[in-house]
């Protein structure tokens, strides 16, 4: 028997519901706290499901020991819940921490299992973390928006509209054990025309999977959980389970669901300095990519690098934070440049003393005395044959059969985690680095497979994204000022946890400077979330507004002959002034049709209600055909007059916002072209 919730989805507020065993009013408004203690409610089968001793869940969990209680919360908007199951027999307890955010109608849970018996537990297998069916009266027809995951194209991100057809089934799973690998991306939201939806949000930087089937025509089943789990616990131990985020939205436009979604990625899932979103920065590097054989900075020197911040203040293109990348460690680089592959050398995370004598000390303080931060590349997970750590801490390496250069530094192991986090910690104070990058490019999953114990499938995965976390927060808690950036081979860990702790500066290893793809990464990564960034290459309008987003990489030559400085200092002025846009309303102005061919238009809005301004960013690519372009804005006042600024000239023109909702002209005389046009009520 699968577990199922049947929940009748209305207009006002969170959904009503209805269950097998009792039937709430029509149009009585639920809130996310009568949400929870009805769903949770004893005597109901819960949101989830699970396999135990061959039995399933839905055959016994009203018969455990049941127990609710209200938590302190943190704040005005949240709701907090522990709810716990308990076979009185076997003693195995299943525990979940619950939130619901009032403002966002929205919930979340994690599921804990621990074993409270003297013996081994049972096995259990089949864990969905959410398994749930909606209901929506009246519906005629249902969509899934679900986008790719990061494989370094020019359709990364890219969100498609799948029509779910009664009887069919929509499965989700990444690559390999990166959350947002190739093949799927853990957010996707769920709509039922004309009636509103759900977005869902799953919490899991390793292996996921997600089932959305369409019963018939007024519901649909979501299950996700951990992809492959069959394990027994031993005595008191403990397990969790990814993290499920359920938003509910209203109404017949399924933007507005990404729209609210977007605020509570920002409220709820994002880094917090002094109590507010911290704001990602951008970004100055120290050039890349000398004279073969060196590459990234593999041949930089301490002297280099200062005056690199030095020209920087002379070019008046100061940046917020200096990004030094990868290649800066011992056997990255040398006097005979025989060693310059930073790729291969990762596992010595020790300074190259040749190049920099007295560490980055240095490099920060010129940096700091410029009022900027100081951040560096680390991979500590991904460790090479040879390596310091390989030959220092042989015990900590996970190892595949078929690779025998290439080690996974064992996470899940304690002793080791905490001696990865006080040495980078030290290494972080010691050298005065601000912001904190972690890269990741190589597939973990063989690794966790091939160290699972006897009966323990999925445990290794499990222990190592636990101490991933537990990694990442001794960090955030140890410098509470600190930023990290996610990197895994560009955008490839992307999930609800990681969001809460991190951003990607770099999403994707798409073609460096390409400027179509990174138009297209920045439309599609927006409708979920408002916090990500890539670099700029090119001098010129078009790479810069390509590259627009909430954060954002300066990667111009400043020894060159190309550019200008007064170009440069503009469009550092226009990115300061545009970036707080990204975080507020997203609209895409083009469609989710096929954008990646260079005859088609590209454009979005971004629109602030709190002060009735806004950004509009639109592309003509080289091959398109027609100089103008119709579209409809969003979120306006139609009664309102605006003044509306070309960036490119300043040039004004006034328009009423009804004019702009019902059709607004964009036009560009040549092509390739791009268009930035800005905003504001009168």
């Amino acid at each position: 028997m699968i577990n199922r919730i049947i929940i009748a989805l209305y207009f006002l507020l969170l959904p009503i519901f209805l269950l097998s065993q009792s039937q709430l009013p029509i149009n009585a408004a639920i809130s996310p706290q009568q949400w929870i203690t009805q769903i949770f409610a004893k005597g109901k089968l819960p949101p989830f499901s699970f396999e135990y001793n061959g039995q399933a869940s839905a055959g016994f969990i009203k018969k455990w020991k049941y127990n609710m209680i209200k938590e302190n919360s943190a704040g005005a908007d949240e709701i907090t819940y522990t709810v716990s199951y308990t076979d009185p027999a076997s003693k195995l307890q299943v525990v979940c921490n619950i939130k619901g955010f009032k403002k966002f109608q929205s919930v979340e849970w994690v599921l804990h299992f621990t074993n409270g018996s003297s013996g081994n537990s049972a096995q259990i297998k089949n864990i969905k973390a959410v398994d749930i069916s909606l209901q929506y009266p009246g519906a005629t027809s249902f969509n899934l928006y679900r986008s790719e995951g990061s494989d370094h194209t020019i359709n990364d991100f890219r969100l498609h509209k799948v029509l779910l057809q009664p009887g069919s089934n929509q499965h989700m799973e990444p690559e390999g054990g990166r959350s947002s690998d190739k093949t799927a991306f853990p957010f996707l939201n769920i709509e039922a025309e004309g009636k509103g939806g759900v977005i869902a949000a799953i919490g899991w930087t390793g292996t996921w999977f997600a089932d959305i089937q369409h019963n018939n025509k007024q519901a649909f089943t979501l299950q996700s959980g951990m992809r492959s789990i069959d394990l027994f616990l031993y005595p008191g131990e403990s397990i969790r389970t990814p993290m499920i985020a359920l938003l509910f939205w209203q109404g017949n436009n399924f933007i507005k669901g990404h729209n609210t979604f977007r605020q509570f990625v920002l409220a709820h899932h994002s880094r917090k300095i002094n109590g507010r979103f911290a704001e990602y920065p951008l970004s100055g590097g120290f050039e890349w990519g000398d004279p073969a054989p060196c590459n990234e900075y593999t041949c930089l020197t301490e002297e280099m690098a200062i005056a690199f911040i030095k020209r920087y203040k002379q070019f008046g293109i100061m940046p917020e934070v200096f990004w030094l990348d990868a290649g800066w460690y011992a056997g990255a680089g040398g006097p005979d440049f025989s060693g310059a592959n930073w790729a291969n050398k990762v596992g010595t995370w020790r300074v190259d003393t040749t190049r920099f004598p007295r560490g980055f000390k240095p490099i920060s303080d010129a940096a700091h005395k410029t009022g900027a931060k100081f951040m560096v590349w680390f991979e500590p997970e991904r460790v090479m044959k040879n390596s310091e750590w390989a030959t220092q801490f042989p015990q900590w390496m996970l190892k595949r059969n078929n690779d025998a250069n290439t080690f996974l530094f064992d996470l899940s192991n304690k002793e080791a985690r905490e001696w990865l986090s006080k040495y980078i910690g030290d290494f972080l104070e010691q050298n005065g680095i601000d912001y904190y990058r972690q890269d990741f490019n190589m597939h973990a999953l063989p690794y966790w497979e091939a160290n699972d114990e006897a009966g323990r499938k999925g445990m290794k995965e499990i222990r190592y994204i636990e101490g991933l976390y537990a990694y990442w927060d001794y960090l955030l808690n140890r410098f509470p000022n600190l930023l990290i950036d996610n990197c895994a081979s560009g955008g490839r860990r992307l999930d609800l946890e990681t969001t809460t702790r991190s951003a990607p500066l770099w999403r994707t290893d798409y073609q460096y400077g390409e400027p179509n793809g990174y138009q297209n990464h920045t439309y599609g990564l927006n409708f979920y979330l408002p916090l990500h960034g890539t670099g700029v290459f090119g001098f010129d309008e078009y790479s810069f507004h390509s590259a627009l987003s909430s954060a954002m990489v300066i990667n111009w030559d400043l020894t060159g002959m190309q550019g200008n400085i007064g170009d440069m200092q503009k469009y550092v002025q226009q990115f300061k002034e545009l970036r707080s846009y990204y975080y507020d309303d997203y609209y895409p102005l083009t469609g989710l049709g096929d954008l990646i061919t260079m005859e088609v238009w590209m454009a979005y809005q971004l629109n602030r209600t709190a002060d009735h301004s806004g950004v509009v960013v639109a592309f003509r690519r080289k091959d398109n055909k027609n100089e103008k372009l119709s579209v409809k804005l969003n979120g306006l006042d139609g009664d309102g007059n605006y003044d509306i600024t070309n960036m490119h000239d300043n040039s004004i023109i006034k328009k009423t916002g009804k004019e702009m909702m019902e059709g607004f002209e964009l036009e560009l005389k040549k092509a390739p072209g791009s268009l930035v046009l800005k905003y504001k009520r009168q």
